[in-house]
């Protein structure tokens, strides 16, 4: 069973290209607070992100290949360093994101500030498709598929993001390497060539830490899921069989 999970600003829709060009079941989780109601009493923290979806994998009856993007991708590497008797495999991007030298991007600094992040999220969620889908686009997302990423903004999301990213100072690293080293279960790290938030030598040497593969994405950045969805289809079926 592949098991994919979305990043920040997105929801579970994110791979749904993907998943209608993989000839077997995969299953895309919505983070809580994403597209879908965050539950009472839920902190939207980093831990807490990792804890459910440590759960929600206990879920399934079959063996599971993993696969993340964006904050998706961190909790993902969690899930291969510190629960990978849940995992058969696990495919991840922005292992930079991890990296102990990580230094957080502008926008995620600004989230991070009291204040500073409440009115950005203000504005994300009132400009919605009329701002941010331009900004998508140039980030080389589709337009209908910018518009949609747009449109999943709301003020619980915008929410959660806040305390997501509050709960990952400095940065995920000095949280989370207490349990590194090489997974239990194989995996590969990908590295779009146009990524602007993280940095493919990093990602080679989180790679290379984690005892995974690592592969470059020419000519597509963050949002590859939404810009070559053939693309990453053939990217995890290949490597699903290689490890099969």
């Amino acid at each position: 069973m592949i098991v994919l999970v979305h990043g920040v600003p997105e929801t579970g829709a994110l791979w749904d290209g993907v998943r209608a060009r993989l000839d077997e079941d995969a299953v895309a989780l919505w983070l809580p607070g994403f597209g879908c109601p965050r539950p009472d009493g839920f902190g939207a923290t980093m831990d807490e992100y990792a804890a459910w979806l440590a759960g929600e994998l206990s879920g399934f009856d079959e063996p599971i290949d993993l696969v993340g993007h964006d904050w998706g991708a961190l909790l993902t590497y969690r899930m291969a360093t510190a629960h990978g008797r849940l995992l058969r495999s696990w495919v991840a991007d922005v292992a930079g994101g991890i990296h102990p030298d990580y230094v957080w991007h502008d926008v995620a600094r600004v989230w991070q500030t009291p204040g500073d992040g409440e009115a950005l999220i203000a504005q994300m969620v009132e400009g919605a498709e009329g701002t941010a889908a331009p900004i998508y686009e140039g980030y080389g997302v589709p337009a209908e598929d910018a518009r949609r990423l747009a449109s999943w903004m709301d003020q619980t999301m915008g929410s959660c993001i806040l305390d997501l990213y509050r709960s990952a100072v400095p940065n995920p690293a000095v949280h989370w390497m207490d349990v590194w080293g090489p997974t239990t279960a194989p995996g590969l790290v990908l590295s779009p060539t146009e990524e602007p938030f993280a940095s493919g030598k990093t990602d080679a040497q989180v790679a290379e830490l984690l005892g995974a593969k690592h592969q470059v994405l020419e000519g597509v950045g963050h949002w590859w899921p939404l810009q070559a969805p053939d693309m990453a289809a053939d990217v995890l079926a290949k490597f699903h069989a290689s490890v099969r």
